[in-house]
């Protein structure tokens, strides 16, 4: 069987899982998130913070929740590595730099998981499971919660009342996160991942030293690691560890966790706004551009240049021998698509434009599924601004599931699609402009530009991978990457719930013969065709300094 046969059955395996789970999961979400019901343990939860489930919230209220929430999450993480070293199951190991410590805060409270650290060596299993593992599920959450949010600004009119944060929170995190990772844990125990409290043990000698490893409840966090798309590795290696990932089966299972719930949510999405169709149409748009990404990037590994390439079946430097170039392709893929960061190979030992792919990825917004939550609300703002261009091509005014989208409705997307390319080129420009920042990177030229290009994209899309090659723990990344993370998280999260609460004031309007039908595939091409143009605008010029300078030179 050839490798790209077998990356085609790998990806077709992949689409029907997907399908058989998007129904049930879907609605199953939606009818969590409409229940006035709450379980024992939930009501414990509300009353030992104070919180009333019951009572609705207005947008400025909801995002209040969400930002002191995240506030108090940021400084409890920051706390718990500046005293790891007081802490028992600390594995021996200090407390971390104050720079460091507040960069993996930022990177784990912003759903990021951005790491400038080596995590068999510097995290022991009270900060990895008491501190960051609890970050993955309860990010995840709040991405969630502001995405039903801004559905129900959709679904709900003349009111400008969004539902409760609390709420939401605690019902995505106990109804469908813990649940779904529990099972996900489960199934890599029995593919090989480990799950224990193991301290550090000598694995093997060589000549001129040693080789030691320590253990951890690896597993369970890396179901939520994928799940909630949130990507940060127990080790250093991440998913290209064997501990992790052990051999290809897991692998799809991983890529299966981190797609699962943000394409489910367009039918959460389709279910609570009244209309599957329009549901099915988000979902088309991201599936195209997903299928479409993976295939091109398959292709571009793929491609034989020289004899080194023809003996090793493809650009196989920086990927592990186990998953193979169709298996590390479609990780990729998903992990930049993403808001995942988890990575099972280097990026930056892919091709020119391999790199680029990933690049690019998250440069559209991750929204092809994109993060859990942030995936679905990035995409209906996206519709919205589609919606728009449509509207000034016939000389209507735009309007989308049955919500006129004003002056004021259009300020609020555009701020939010403005924030993400101001954070990644400005704090790319300063940082090619100041000498100290260059210093780290270990490859001069357009590959040189390209680590810290993509390590700005990946912080301030909430992605997490990294490019490898440059050494980000200094002050300098620490810090700025450290700001991206939170700017690009929170920022437009504060747009998303203004938004939300404009739709939800509006009474709907009657759908007319002239009313642009947003739930056929017209629609999602033209969906498509916005979200590609306004990236390749935006980030054109900087992909053309690095990935596609490099790749048109080899």
């Amino acid at each position: 069987m050839s490798s790209q046969f077998a990356g085609l059955l790998q990806l077709t395996a992949l689409i029907a899982a997907l399908a058989l789970a998007y129904r049930p999961l879907g609605d199953y979400m939606a009818r969590v998130y409409s229940s006035e019901k709450h379980y024992r343990p939930e009501k414990w939860m509300y009353k030992a913070i104070g919180a009333n489930p019951a009572a609705e919230m207005r947008w400025p209220a909801y995002l209040r929740g969400v930002l002191a929430f995240s506030a108090v999450s940021v400084l409890f993480l920051y706390l718990m590595q500046r005293v790891q070293g007081s802490l028992p199951g600390s594995l021996g190991f200090s407390s971390i730099d104050p720079d460091q410590a507040f960069n993996t805060a930022a990177s784990f409270v912003a759903n990021t998981n951005w790491q400038s650290y080596y995590g068999e060596q510097a995290m022991g299993h009270v900060v990895q499971t008491g501190g960051l593992a609890v970050q993955n599920f309860l990010s995840a959450a709040v991405g969630m919660a502001v995405a039903v949010a801004l559905v129900r600004g959709f679904a709900r009119s003349r009111t400008g009342e969004l539902g409760n944060f609390w709420a939401d929170l605690v019902r995505g995190t106990v109804r469908i996160l813990v649940p779904i990772s529990v099972i996900g844990a489960i199934v890599l125990v029995a593919a090989g991942a480990i799950q224990n409290f193991s301290g550090i043990h000598q694995v093997g000698q060589f000549a001129g030293g040693t080789q030691e490893w320590n253990g951890g409840a690896v597993a369970s966090q890396e179901a939520i690691k994928e799940l909630g798309t949130n990507g940060g590795g127990y080790f250093n290696a991440n998913s290209a560890h064997p501990f992790e990932n052990p051999n290809p089966l897991s692998n799809l299972f991983e890529v299966f966790l981190i797609l699962l719930i943000p394409f489910a949510l367009t039918r959460t999405f389709g279910r609570m706004a009244g209309s599957l169709k329009q549901g099915y149409a988000i979902l088309g748009a991201m599936a195209v551009i997903w299928i479409g990404f993976t295939a091109l990037m398959m292709w571009t590994e793929f491609a034989h240049r020289g004899p080194a390439f023809e003996i090793a079946g493809g650009a196989m430097e920086g990927k592990e021998t186990r998953f193979g170039i169709a298996g590390s392709s479609i990780f990729a893929v998903a992990t930049t698509l993403t808001s995942t960061g988890a990575v099972n190979s280097f990026h930056s030992s892919y091709t020119g434009f391999g790199g680029g792919i990933t690049l690019l990825g998250m440069q559209l917004g991750e929204i092809a599924p994109g993060g859990v939550g942030s995936g679905l609300y990035g995409m209906l703002i996206m519709a919205i601004i589609a919606v728009f261009i449509a509207g000034l091509m016939v000389g209507r005014t735009p309007e989308y599931l049955g919500k006129k989208i004003g002056t004021r409705q259009i300020k609020f997307a555009a701020c939010y699609i403005l924030i993400t390319p101001a954070l990644v080129l400005g704090f790319t420009a300063v940082a090619m402009a100041l000498p100290t920042p260059a210093d780290s990177m270990t490859n001069s030229g357009a590959h040189g530009f390209s680590e810290i290009l993509y390590a700005y994209t990946s912080g301030a899309n909430n992605n997490g991978s990294a490019f490898a090659g440059l050494n980000a723990d200094t002050p300098w990344f620490n810090t700025t990457i450290g700001i991206a993370m939170l700017l690009g998280r929170f920022l437009p999260m504060v747009f998303v719930l203004a938004l939300a609460g404009s739709l939800a004031e509006q009474q709907p309007v009657p759908e007319t013969a002239g009313t642009l039908r947003t739930d056929k595939p017209l629609y999602s091409g033209l969906l498509v065709g916005t979200i590609l143009i306004i990236t390749g605008l935006t980030y054109f010029p900087a992909l053309a300094l690095g990935p596609l300078a490099e790749g048109l030179a080899s």
